[in-house]
């Protein structure tokens, strides 16, 4: 292994922890102004990734994507624990809506600091040392990584971020057909979720997340 293939492979992790962890830990923080307290007694809203790691989402199946050859990484971390009873109690639905979004609003900001970053530096193959290779390849990465999270998460399927959000709004809006089809779905929605990713149908899923990365960069 070469010294840049180390390099990609640190600003690879990195870019991914932060866009993963600090996706979770905006949900606990939105919560935690809502009047829940339960990821802050819990050591939840720490920026040290050791108490957000999951095993499998966030080492195993990066691990195995990197390793095989893959031609994206994808991971997760340990869910941040909120009750949301407390936080409709304080806020409303209006308010489980904005813990729902949390964590895609953080990874949208993100990227698009990592896009404003990116318009100084010249392409990775005209830089002139290791270390403005690895702070452009890492700000690459993090903007693939926060987009690809932020967009995933807002599609409204189950357990997906935007299926908690679209189901709030449908209890402020009296939409209770959608609020029963949601609950239903909940125990499918994984399901669901592989047959969008592991099948040809995966070419329409990720399209959007694919143009917005062109775009941005």
């Amino acid at each position: 292994m070469d010294t840049v293939n180390l390099l990609e492979i640190i600003a690879t992790v990195l870019a991914l922890m932060i866009a993963i962890i600090g996706h979770e830990i905006m949900h606990g923080y939105v919560a935690y102004r809502y009047g829940d307290n339960t990821a802050k007694y819990q050591g939840r809203l720490s920026i040290n990734p050791i108490v957000h790691v999951d095993i499998v989402g966030t080492i195993i199946v990066p691990a195995v994507l990197f390793f095989s050859g893959a031609p994206f990484m994808f991971g997760w971390a340990k869910p941040v624990p909120i009750f949301i009873p407390t936080v409709i109690r304080n806020g409303g639905y209006k308010a489980a809506i904005h813990v729902s979004l949390a964590g895609i609003a953080y990874n949208f900001i993100l990227a698009l600091i990592c896009a404003g970053v990116l318009s100084f530096f010249q392409d990775l193959h005209q830089v002139n040392s290791y270390i403005e290779y690895f702070v452009v390849y890492f700000f690459i990465q993090s903007l693939i990584y926060n987009v690809v999270l932020g967009l995933f998460n807002l599609y409204p399927i189950p357990p997906l971020d935007g299926s908690h959000a679209l189901t709030y709004l449908g209890m402020i809006m009296g939409w209770n057909g959608l609020v029963r089809l949601y609950e239903s779905m909940e125990r499918y929605g994984m399901i669901i979720l592989i047959l969008f990713i592991a099948t040809p149908l995966s070419h329409y899923f990720f399209m959007p997340i694919r143009y917005v990365i062109g775009w941005l960069y």
